[in-house]
Parts: C-alpha cells; sequence; structure tokens
C-alpha cells in the first residue's frame, strides 16, 4: 500500500526462545503448502515503472533475462484499472481499483495478460498477482451497482474512508454477497489467465475467516500461492491460511542496526522470534512502498545492502527482490506518476542474484522450511555465522555485519570437510582453516 501504512509501530513481541527450526508444523494450516513454494523465490514486478512504455508487452521481452537470473515467480503489483475520483496523483494509486475483473488500460489489454501469463509459463515462471481485498476506489463499479458492499460513515452517510487514504474506501465483509462476488472475482483471474497465487495486501485488514473461505474455494480450481502482506509476529494466526508473509519486524530492525549502530544481538533477538512464529518468512531489503516513501535498500542500509541480500536468500524462508535491485536501481521510484527505472544495460548484479537465487532454488539445505544453526566465532559482536544443512548437503554462511575489518577463528567443529565459495568457486578445508579476515560488511557463502 502506500506511505500511510507503514509509520504504525509493530509492537508485538513474543517470547524468545531459542530453537533451529525454521516454523511451527503445518497442522494448523487449512491445507499444506505446495512444494514448489519452499524452494521459489519471487521478483515484485511494477510494470508501470519497469519501461519507458509501462506494458506488459514491454516487461515480456525481459523474461529470458529473468530467467537467466535465477527467478521464479513473478509477482505483478496492481492490475486492475484505477479510479479516477479523488486519484492521487496524475496516475493514481494502483491499490485503488476501479474493476476486480478488468485490466488497466494503461497497462496494455486482457489478452496481452493473458499471453504473458502463457510466455511465462512456457519458460518455467510462476505468476501471482497482487490482490486488493479490503478496499476499492470511489468509483468501482460496485459503488453502483452495489453500494450495499461497502462499509458506511455513519458521519457523512457516504462511504467509509480507508484509514489515513482517501483516496479508497472500506468493503464491508460482514456481507455475504461482498464475499462471494470477491471470490469469483479472485477465480476469475485464475480461470482466465491462468495465474499461480496471490500476494495479498495489508491481508491482516481483512477478516480471517474470509481468507480462510476464499482459500478453500479456490483450492477446488488448483493450489495456489498464497503470499500475505502481514507479519507473522503479529498476526500469527492469519498463517492458518498464508503460505508465507513478510518479515516487517527484520525490515525495520536491520535498518535501526544500520543507522543506530546497534549491537548485533538486536538482530539475532528477532531472530529467534521469528523461528517461533509459524508459516514461511518473506525476507526483503526492498519493495516498492520502501523505495518509494522510505528510500531506496542503499539510502536505508548503505554497505550493509548486499549482506542483508546475502541474508535474505540463505536463512530459512523465501527471498522478496523489486525490479532493479540487479541494477542496481539508486532512485526512488514515484509512486502517483510515471518514473520510469532507469535501465543502463549493465545488469551490475545480476551475476550476485543469479548466484543466490539459483543456490536457493536448488540446494536441499535451503528449502524455505527446513532448520537453521548459528555458528560460534571468536568476534560474535560482528560476525554472524549460520549453516544449513541436509544430510551431507550443506551451505554455509558468514556475514560482517560491521564496517570494520575483521579477524575471527570458528569456535566450533561443526563446519567440516571441503566447501567452496558459491560467488568465486575458491575452496576451503573447513576441517583444517578456521580462520578469517573479512572487510566491512562482507560476506562469504560456502557450498559442501
Amino acid at each position: 500500500m502506500q506511505k500511510f501504512l507503514y509509520g504504525f509501530t509493530l509492537i508485538f513481541l513474543l517470547n524468545a526462545c531459542h530453537s533451529n527450526s525454521s516454523s511451527q508444523p503445518e497442522e494448523n494450516k487449512i491445507m499444506d503448502t505446495i512444494d514448489w513454494i519452499k524452494s521459489t523465490n519471487v521478483y515484485e514486478v511494477n510494470v508501470r515503472q519497469y519501461t519507458k512504455e509501462g506494458t506488459f508487452n514491454a516487461f515480456a521481452k525481459d523474461l529470458p533475462r529473468l530467467k537467466e537470473m535465477g527467478v521464479k515467480t513473478l509477482w505483478f503489483m496492481p492490475i486492475t484499472p484505477i479510479a479516477q475520483k479523488k486519484k492521487k496523483g496524475e496516475l493514481g494509486s494502483y491499490y485503488a481499483a476501479a474493476d476486480y475483473t478488468a485490466i488497466n488500460p494503461e497497462f496494455g489489454t486482457l489478452d496481452d495478460f493473458k499471453n504473458l501469463v502463457k510466455d511465462a509459463h512456457g519458460q518455467g515462471f510462476k505468476v501471482i498477482i497482487d490482490w486488493v481485498a479490503n478496499h476499492t476506489g470511489w468509483d468501482h463499479r460496485w459503488t453502483k451497482e452495489h453500494p450495499d458492499y461497502f462499509e458506511k460513515d455513519s458521519t457523512t452517510n457516504d462511504f467509509k474512508v480507508a484509514s489515513g487514504m482517501d483516496d479508497i474506501i472500506e468493503l464491508d465483509f460482514k456481507n455475504p454477497s461482498l464475499r462471494k462476488a470477491m471470490i469469483d472475482a479472485m477465480k476469475f483471474w485464475i480461470q482466465e489467465a491462468d495465474i499461480d497465487g496471490f500476494r495479498c495486501d495489508l491481508a491482516f485488514w481483512v477478516e480471517l475467516d474470509f481468507w480462510k473461505e476464499a482459500k478453500t474455494e479456490l483450492h477446488k480450481i488448483k493450489p495456489l500461492f498464497w503470499l500475505g502482506e502481514l507479519d507473522p509476529l503479529e498476526h500469527p494466526e492469519y498463517m492458518e491460511v498464508f503460505d508465507a508473509a513478510y518479515t516487517w519486524t527484520w525490515m525495520h530492525r536491520t535498518k535501526e542496526f544500520y543507522e543506530k549502530k546497534l549491537p548485533l544481538d538486536s538482530l539475532h533477538v528477532v531472530l529467534e522470534k521469528y523461528k517461533r512464529a509459524p508459516g514461511m518468512k518473506a525476507w526483503f531489503t526492498t519493495n516498492h512502498d520502501e523505495n518509494s516513501w522510505n528510500g531506496t535498500e542503499y539510502e536505508k542500509y548503505g554497505g550493509a545492502a548486499k549482506a542483508l541480500a546475502v541474508f535474505s536468500c540463505t536463512w530459512p524462508g523465501l527471498p522478496l527482490i523489486y525490479n532493479g535491485q540487479e541494477m542496481p536501481n539508486l532512485k526512488r521510484l514515484k509512486f502517483f506518476e510515471k518514473d520510469a527505472i532507469e535501465w543502463n544495460g549493465k545488469y551490475e548484479l545480476q551475476q550476485f542474484y543469479k548466484t543466490l537465487l539459483t543456490l536457493h532454488s536448488n540446494h536441499p539445505a535451503l528449502v524455505a522450511t527446513n532448520g537453521v544453526e548459528k555458528i560460534k566465532t571468536s568476534d560474535d559482536a560482528h560476525i554472524f555465522a549460520y549453516l544449513r544443512k541436509v544430510g551431507n548437503k550443506e551451505v554455509f554462511v558468514l556475514l560482517n555485519l560491521s564496517p570494520n575489518r575483521v579477524r575471527f577463528d570458528l569456535l566450533e567443529n561443526t563446519v567440516n570437510g571441503q566447501f567452496k565459495n558459491v560467488f568465486s568457486a575458491a575452496p576451503n578445508d573447513f576441517t583444517i582453516e578456521k580462520s578469517f579476515e573479512m572487510v566491512g560488511w562482507e560476506f562469504l557463502v560456502y557450498e559442501k
């Protein structure tokens, strides 16, 4: 959503406890997570800003490059028409829908989108779309056809404005007819375009029992990927429905860690809470909201940005990437106006992300639901070391989360045998080589 939504303070705390499991069992989920989701990654596509044309057809030309980079799932920001009444800026917000079963003409036609999905599937991608269930724009077709679908403001006797944003109005999920219409609209995109799932905007603003109803009904058509914009630390009950959810607490804490020079233990505390929270975690350093309203990943994290990206791809869970990170994009993209990414053709971090995304997708130890073990070093105040392991398949990660050059030793014999650096292919025998020197914000990733 828009910038107003992310000023809230994350205050829900769980008891920290030491555990090597990445999530609680799935017995409370209404249906199990599909296996492919556990090894996927998600690349967020802002169609408006991705190319100068800002169309599906223009974006489609980049599918081979993204496949080569190791991208597995494409998440398209809202593709529906934008309401014009009370719209923000010149083009309005994607998140103020005017019709749930039509295409924003800014991007092309329904056939263009269907062809894009077909092309993406042919190249091995999964496709999910942003679904904004909580609210619509002021002139959504339902405001005239079904005004009873909306909540009313008793003061104005008009539609109820969504909290903090005057360009959108609230839907009434107490109305069974609204629920059916919403589910039917979601069915439309599965049946017409063969999408593979939904990224559900502000999922925790919508009643949980609606999501249960929707998932149960839509599963009859095909199993889907359900990605929720919510933090499982604050809304663990929603993970009965969602396969994966945002890690807002982690994102805010890492920003504070970098800016305020907090101790590394402050990050470990958060991670211990996430280990106890249900469901898979989606890790990210930026997205459409963060980039536009709070700054690029380099504004927020400086030299730590790449190390945190390594973390996102190697810690239990799923990595989220926002279009342009592979360049890297160093500008804030405007939200309500045309402001295309200034691709320069160099893609300086393409190989960096290809290495990480391919490792995440292909290595059995990095399956999202597998556990992790922290490894002790002689300088745990600066070095974050951890091991992902399944049988004899191992990935070992060393992050220097400080701006200083650090010399240290591994203090445990947990990591042994021949490994290679996934970026340089340099070998390392961890049976005998236990001493390291790393420059500020350096990262090392080894595969056994």
